[in-house]
């Protein structure tokens, strides 16, 4: 609840007084264009019916006051725009920018997560909105959720993706498996160990989500395992700041071309800032590192070193959650930011995978409006 407001800077501000104690001031101009009434946002579809050009640079508040939820600003010219006052504290910008940040719902993790890493049921998430909320939650929140109670047919987990969300076809196919084969083209389709590591950093841009599910698992070894790749980035950050600029200032090369008529290649930097200098992608993968040639001559060994650094990081067991999939079980992972690995297992069984890819916009899409119809999750 809002308890005061002021009008200071000739006008050209308003400060924001709320009952908790929060302070935070609003321009004038930000006021006009965010204005929620009819004359700037379309009714139906909530779109901005004016450009920025018709946002006055130098505007004024005449006056502003508080009442049953909502602040009531009259700015220059007589144009008043009300605003509830939650959606107002919720989209305060009055704050120091941040060093570094990663979104707000994120929270970074290491093995500790092992503990708290629910495992969601298919049926419940398939028939019940909080459940569903609740799971996609966990994707948010953490970048990784699992999932029990899975068909045991062939494509069931891009049935799963379209609980919320598209499945995104690539020269995989809209579905893929992962299992043993003679002539893989694809080092996951061997029984081979896989270092923690984002799919596909050869594409522009990457698959923000995948899915994997388990059909069958009759072999020793082959343990799935998740790594918090903005956990890592922190980590080297707070060891060698250093080392943690040379992987993101300078872009490394990706590519792909194990099947005949594919030729995939990207190049972009193994962290990815946002101008912020907010974390907004990890893209880790030896298998698809290309030969890389734009880092100077004289800044190689010094890159080589903070590449082998931030691999031994992501190796530690200590930044490592892991887990047997049995048939019927399923992870997903933020593909931006979740690295996933699997030990060596033996030939002496079968062990079946089936996978799709997914884009995160639609997750996020769906989830806040299930946010919005049953409330946030506890």
């Amino acid at each position: 609840m809002i308890i005061n407001t002021e009008i200071i800077d000739g006008g050209g501000t308003l400060r924001v007084g709320w009952q908790d104690g929060t302070e935070a001031r609003f321009h004038a101009f930000w006021l006009y264009d965010n204005d929620p009434g009819p004359a700037v946002r379309d009714p139906a579809n909530g779109q901005r019916l004016i450009t920025i050009d018709q946002v006055p640079a130098e505007n004024v508040i005449e006056t502003a006051g508080h009442a049953d939820g909502a602040l009531t600003v009259v700015l220059a010219g007589g144009r008043t725009v009300r605003f509830d006052t939650v959606w107002l504290k919720r989209h305060i910008y009055d704050h120091p920018a941040p060093e570094m940040l990663v979104d707000a719902d994120i929270e970074t993790w290491d093995a500790g997560l092992t503990s708290q890493l629910a495992v969601h049921e298919h049926a419940a998430v398939t028939a019940d909105a909080a459940a569903k909320r609740d799971w996609l939650a966990d994707v948010r929140r953490w970048g990784v959720a699992r999932l029990s109670g899975m068909p045991l047919r062939p494509g069931a987990v891009a049935e799963t993706a379209r609980l919320f969300g598209y499945v995104r076809e690539t020269n995989y196919g809209p579905v893929f498996q992962v299992r043993a084969e003679v002539s893989p083209s694809n080092l996951a389709y061997t029984n081979a160990g896989l270092q923690a590591h984002t799919d596909n950093p050869y594409r522009d841009p990457a698959p923000t989500l995948q899915l994997l599910a388990c059909l069958e698992n009759s072999v020793t070894g082959g343990l799935s395992t998740v790594v918090d790749g903005f956990h890592a980035a922190e980590v080297l950050r707070a060891e060698a700041p250093e080392n943690f600029q040379r992987l993101a200032k300078h872009p490394a090369r990706y590519e792909y071309a194990g099947q005949a008529g594919v030729r995939l290649t990207a190049r972009r930097p193994m962290i990815e800032l946002g101008p912020d200098g907010a974390l907004r992608q990890v893209r880790f993968n030896s298998r698809s590192v290309a030969a890389l040639t734009d880092i100077p001559f004289d800044h190689m060994p010094d890159y080589y070193r903070a590449y082998r650094h931030f691999s031994a990081i992501i190796n530690r067991p200590a930044m490592q959650v892991s887990f047997r999939l049995e048939p019927g079980e399923m992870f997903i992972v933020d593909n931006r930011r979740v690295l996933h690995a699997r030990t060596a297992f033996d030939s002496g069984g079968n062990r079946l995978l089936e996978g799709c890819y997914a884009d995160i916009d639609g997750l996020y899409s769906t989830l806040l409006a299930l946010e919005a119809e049953t409330g946030a999750a506890a």
